[in-house]
C-alpha cells in the first residue's frame, strides 16, 4: 500500500497548489500542460494497446464490459458519488456539469483508469515495490496541479477512489497471484490502454465525450476471456 499513500499525497499536494493558485496559473500554461498530459495518455494507451496477443481479445472485453458497465450505469454511478461529495463537503450542489463533479470524474477516470494503476498496485502488493506507482505518482501530482486549477477542489477528492481501488488492488494481489497468468495480464494491459485513449480524447483533450466510466468492467472480462479459451484450447 506505500505506494498507494504516495499516490495519494501527491494528488492532494498538486490539488491544493492549483486550488490555491486558480486563475493566477496563465491560462497559456495551463492549457499547455494539459494537452502535454493529454498526448502522453495517448501515446501511453496505443504503446499498451499494442502489446496485446489478440486483438479480438480487447474487442470482445470492450464490448461486453460497456454493456456491463451501461446496465449497472457505472458512469451515473461516479456522478451521484461526485454530487454527494460535493454537497457534503461544500455543502452545495450543482449536478452532474458542476465543476466540482467534472474535477472529480476527470480526476478519478485518469488517476486510476489505466496498467500503471493495475499492474503498479499488483506489484506494490506482491513484492512491496513500489517503483511504478511512484512514477504514476509524479505524473499525477502534475496532473492534480493542472486540473485543481481549472475544475478547483474536485480533483482532491478522487484520492477516495484512488485508495479503495489502487489499495483493494494491492490488498487483494497475493489472493489472485496464483490465478492471473501473464496472457492475462498482457489482455488486461492491452484494454487498458483503449480505456486511456478514451480518457485522452473524452476528459483531457476534450475532443470527443465518451462515457469511460462504463468500459471500466472491460478491464476484469479481459483476463476471464483469456481464461476461457485457456480451457477451451485444452
Amino acid at each position: 500500500m506505500t505506494g498507494t499513500w504516495i499516490n495519494i499525497a501527491t494528488v492532494l499536494i498538486g490539488g491544493a497548489l492549483g486550488s490555491l493558485m486558480g486563475n493566477r496559473l496563465p491560462e497559456r500554461l495551463r492549457q499547455t500542460i494539459i494537452a502535454g498530459l493529454g498526448l502522453f495518455t495517448l501515446g501511453l494507451g496505443i504503446q499498451n494497446f499494442l502489446k496485446t496477443q489478440n486483438a479480438m481479445i480487447v474487442l470482445g472485453s470492450l464490448l461486453v464490459g460497456v454493456l456491463l458497465g451501461e446496465w449497472w450505469r457505472i458512469e451515473d454511478g461516479l456522478q451521484n458519488l461526485g454530487g454527494y461529495l460535493e454537497k457534503r463537503l461544500l455543502g452545495k450542489g450543482e449536478g452532474a456539469n458542476s465543476r466540482f463533479v467534472q474535477g472529480f470524474l476527470t480526476a478519478s477516470l485518469l488517476f486510476c483508469v489505466g496498467p500503471m494503476a493495475i499492474l503498479g498496485s499488483i506489484q506494490d502488493g506482491l513484492s512491496g515495490n513500489y517503483q511504478l506507482l511512484a512514477i504514476k505518482a509524479v505524473m499525477d501530482g502534475f496532473g492534480a496541479l493542472a486540473f485543481a486549477s481549472t475544475l478547483g477542489v474536485g480533483v482532491m477528492a478522487s484520492t477516495l477512489i484512488i485508495l479503495v481501488y489502487q489499495g483493494g488492488i494491492s490488498l487483494l494481489a497475493v489472493q489472485v497471484q496464483a490465478a492471473v497468468t501473464p496472457a492475462m495480464m498482457t489482455e488486461m494491459t492491452a484494454t487498458g490502454g483503449i480505456l486511456l485513449l478514451g480518457v485522452a480524447i473524452s476528459s483531457i483533450l476534450e475532443i470527443k465525450k465518451i462515457r469511460v466510466g462504463s468500459f471500466l468492467p472491460s478491464l476484469l472480462l479481459a483476463p476471464v476471456i483469456v481464461a476461457l479459451l485457456a480451457m477451451i484450447n485444452h
